[in-house]
């Protein structure tokens, strides 16, 4: 019965409704992504204190984007944002070659860990996993294939869909590639 309002609702508007949460370690373009992908422009960004809530409609999905802070004080807070979230969308920067990954794999201050971590949470089960390579036009940037085997996106287990997006948040190459994916995978 719940389906079937929700589909009628969809249909009468037009949009299907997902809600994403985005999250990754500071500095990492988060926030460049959210409001490139909304307006088209490049913004001044400081690092985020808390979280950005934004709608943004890609053709007929409105997806609900909550932008989380990724400073290492504020990462213990993600998790307030998991609630019916649909898909994790994780930035990396790809430049940033020393915190994509760390010898142990236990710091919990790399990409890697804290990415781990995250998609153990059980309020994440069924959640898509979409991470953003950003920040290609650096020179030494990794190709997203060595930003995953770095990530161990291949330990993320046979029954989540995951992918990786290389981007530039700047100019805008690959973001909207990148939610495509999520809208045909959620």
């Amino acid at each position: 019965m719940g389906l079937s309002i929700a589909k009628m609702f969809q249909s009468l508007w037009g949009h299907r409704q997902l809600r994403i949460v985005m999250v990754g370690l500071d500095a990492a373009g988060k926030t460049t992504i959210l409001y490139k992908v909304k307006s088209n422009e490049n913004i001044t960004t400081t690092p985020t204190i808390g979280f950005n809530l934004e709608e943004v409609d890609i053709g007929s999905i409105r997806f609900t984007v909550w932008d989380v802070g990724g400073q290492k004080q504020i990462r213990q807070l993600w998790s307030h944002y998991y609630e019916n979230s649909n898909a994790v969308i994780f930035v990396v920067d790809s430049a940033d070659t020393a915190r994509l990954s760390c010898a142990t794999g236990t710091c919990n201050d790399c990409a890697r860990c804290e990415l781990h971590t995250l998609m153990q949470n059980d309020t994440l089960a069924n959640a898509t996993l979409l991470v953003f390579a950003n920040k290609q036009d650096i020179p030494g940037a990794l190709p997203p294939d060595q930003v995953a085997e770095r990530l161990k996106l291949s330990d993320m287990g046979a029954t989540r869909k995951v992918h990786i997006q290389p981007c530039c948040a700047l100019q805008g190459q690959g973001l909207h590639e990148g939610f495509n994916w999520l809208s045909q995978n959620c």
